[in-house]
């Protein structure tokens, strides 16, 4: 398992994930659905939603294999995939200047990314990947209303 803690300015309510090549754009991604499951999709990019529009505490893990699926600590976890088509994977808030970004070296493939959300209490936010086959952005397990 690779593992970087990371503090990331969310400023929007968002950081993202990107393959680092891929533009980025998710300008058009964030709909009513996307802002509701705090979870924005581009090619070769992932946006994540926060509560604060500030600094947040991001934990980044690259694991060998689906981890268990110990929800309970957690408000909300999505689920989806990002093709990461040459890497390295850029980890960054959306106004962070790109090239002084986070960088964790992934072979490329297409993984799945697990978002776990914090967002009572102390705020932070874990994202797991792993290589897995494809799928559509879903919740897992919902915020309560």
């Amino acid at each position: 398992m690779q593992r970087r803690d990371l503090e990331l300015f969310a400023d929007y309510n968002q950081f993202y994930l990107q393959d680092e090549p891929a533009s980025g754009d998710l300008s058009d991604a964030w709909t009513d659905e996307a802002v509701e499951r705090l979870l924005a999709l581009a090619p070769g990019t992932v946006g994540v939603g926060t509560a604060s529009n500030g600094n947040v505490p991001v934990a980044v893990e690259v694991l060998e294999g689906a981890p268990a699926q110990s929800f309970q600590p957690y408000d909300q976890v999505t689920e989806c995939s990002l093709e990461v088509a040459h890497g390295p994977l850029v980890v960054a808030g959306c106004t962070e200047y790109f090239p002084e970004a986070a960088r964790i070296l992934l072979a490329p493939g297409v993984y799945r990314v697990r978002v776990s959300y914090c967002l009572s209490g102390e705020e932070r936010y874990l994202v797991q990947l792993w290589q897995a086959p494809r799928i559509e952005a879903l919740v897992v397990k919902a915020r309560a209303a």
